[in-house]
């Protein structure tokens, strides 16, 4: 969620602070338009608090009344867009920026099929010339595995990508997420011995792969993750991994009924796949409605 927020606010442009805010009990529960004192219901770990910024992004339904609260107090001086469905009235908010798997609609809402993120040309090129140097005696091509967790939390998942990726002919760098069970990195690591598998320390290889990798192979798990693998143009796989969510299921698929993806079944058919990013255009659509162009 801090991903989308911040790389929405990035691209709008201006200085930008990330703050992590949860909701109290009761509150937390019920929608955001129940809530008679937003701010009070605030948890932290950060303090919302004056002064208050030209504009405040939230993401997520719990985060929802902050934003809504804070445009209200300042009599629209703060404007306010929140990313997903807030759940509660849209009215509250200068525009909704919602995903098309949201199924929601109205006069202030702007759509997008891919997820937000902070991935963008220019930290690709940055993360290229970090990283190609360490990725150079590997052979080509290189393939990049983004990991996140089971649907079911099975470990047979990774037991089966690893069998898949074992049978490729491509150099393997492979990064498990915040999300990713032990179990499953072990997995991995155990049945993989010829691949790079980050352990979690020292600097995040996570850019510095979707900058070199010549294809990208994506657990199914994650519309972020996935999103941002298509942001580095090259041909991505999405691996199957236990999904559960019958949404992200129709996400993947939609997306590979009009060739922007693949479904990894153990080979690496390379195709040409420019960059996809949606950020810049929402962006640009947000600072139109808000009058700063």
């Amino acid at each position: 969620m801090e991903s989308q927020a911040v790389g929405l606010a990035e691209a709008i442009g201006g200085d930008v602070r990330a703050l992590r805010v949860a909701a109290r009990a009761p509150w937390r529960w019920l929608p955001g338009d129940l809530w008679p004192f937003p701010l009070a219901a605030a948890a932290g770990p950060d303090v919302l608090a004056p002064p208050w910024p030209d504009l405040v992004i939230t993401c997520g339904r719990q985060a929802a009344p902050f934003g809504a609260a804070i445009r209200r107090i300042t009599r629209g001086a703060t404007r306010a867009v929140h990313v997903q469905n807030p759940r509660m009235s849209f009215a509250a908010f200068d525009a909704v920026v919602a995903p098309e798997h949201d199924g929601v609609s109205g006069p202030n809402v702007l759509t997008h099929r891919l997820a937000l993120h902070r991935i963008t040309p220019a930290s690709l090129a940055a993360a290229r010339e970090a990283w190609a140097p360490r990725f150079a005696s590997l052979k080509r091509p290189l393939v990049a595995v983004l990991v996140g967790a089971p649907g079911d939390g099975r470990v047979e998942h990774a037991v089966r990508l690893a069998e898949g990726l074992a049978r490729l002919d491509a150099a393997l760098v492979v990064t498990p997420s915040r999300r990713t069970p032990p179990e499953v990195t072990a997995a991995l690591r155990d049945r993989l011995p010829g691949a790079w598998v980050w352990d979690g320390t020292g600097e995040n290889p996570y850019r510095g792969m979707l900058a070199c990798a010549d294809a990208i192979v994506a657990t199914e798990d994650s519309v972020s993750m996935v999103s941002e693998a298509l942001a580095a143009g090259v041909p991505v796989f999405a691996a199957r991994f236990g999904l559960r969510s019958g949404r992200l299921a129709a996400f993947l698929d939609g997306l590979a009924a009009d060739g922007i993806l693949r479904r990894f079944d153990g080979t690496l058919p390379l195709w040409d796949n420019p960059p996809r990013d949606e950020t810049p255009r929402l962006a640009a659509e947000v600072r139109r409605r808000l009058g700063w162009d």
